[in-house]
């Protein structure tokens, strides 16, 4: 029997194809059953789901050398983000990663939420700041951390819309009076910036030791109380450090629309 050839032992799809299918799955968020009719209906190609598995595998190593660069920027990086929420994949519980630096933004599917995800990502790297929410495993990854105030707002605008006990007010206000001053630090003169930090730290001082009935508002003091170190770290790097986690909320946005359109993803 004589040898195949060569044009055989590829696939009879090209990179324009690759590229189209790639498009729509990822950026416009197709399902495998809908990429299917879309291609049917557009070019007249009849695609097995299977097929499209493994076009879109041949694809995904055009961008191996763009995922290790944006990895090495992100070893290098003086500060850190990092966020994650969850996802199914192959039909299980998992979770989906995302790391921000200056340079580079770097999405990792993982089986865990753990802090190993963190380790394996960073390689024994610890950034000059590391700012995420307040999980345990987002936690002691920089050398100094900023914990996302929005987060923190959430949590005491829903005190205050429940509870009567002005403790969450004083805080809602002092979170948003640092908030403001997040706004303009790099506007501000160290001098001044130092100033109004030891003025929110006073503040901050006296709301958390006020006394409260409030079982929710006592439960808030607490939270705070063990981030109290991590709140006011942007004020010591204006300009680089921000003050809320959201932007790398925004770099998880499209992984959760594709997660509600397709319901999961097939392959880690």
């Amino acid at each position: 029997m004589a040898p195949a050839p060569e044009a055989a032992r590829g696939t009879p799809f090209g990179p324009r194809l690759h590229a189209v299918a790639t498009y729509l799955k990822t950026f416009q968020a197709l399902s495998y059953e809908r990429l299917q009719a879309t291609l049917s209906d557009l070019f007249g190609l009849t695609l097995s789901q299977g097929g499209l598995m493994n076009l879109l595998r041949r694809a995904q190593g055009r961008f191996r050398p763009g995922r290790e660069a944006a990895i090495s920027a992100l070893r290098r990086a003086e500060v850190v983000a990092s966020d994650e929420t969850g996802v199914r994949i192959e039909g299980c519980n998992a979770y989906h990663w995302v790391f921000r630096s200056a340079d580079a933004v770097v999405h990792q599917a993982a089986p865990t939420r753990a802090a190993s995800v963190v380790r394996a990502m960073m390689n024994g790297h610890r950034p000059a700041v590391w700012l995420s929410d307040r999980y345990t495993a987002q936690q002691g990854h920089g050398l100094a951390h900023q914990t996302c105030l929005a987060h923190l707002s959430r949590d005491v605008a829903y005190a205050v819309e429940v509870s009567d006990d002005p403790v969450p007010w004083r805080l809602q206000l002092w979170l948003n009076a640092a908030l403001a001053l997040a706004g303009r630090a790099t506007d501000l003169a160290a001098a001044t910036l130092a100033a109004k930090r030891r003025s929110l730290e006073r503040q901050l001082a006296a709301i958390l030791a006020t006394p409260s009935a409030c079982d929710l508002a006592r439960d808030l003091q607490a939270k705070i109380g063990r981030a109290r170190d991590q709140l006011l770290v942007f004020l010591t790097h204006p300009g680089r450090v921000e003050a809320t986690n959201n932007a790398c909320e925004r770099a998880l946005r499209p992984a959760v629309i594709q997660r509600k359109v397709t319901n999961g993803y097939r392959a880690m």
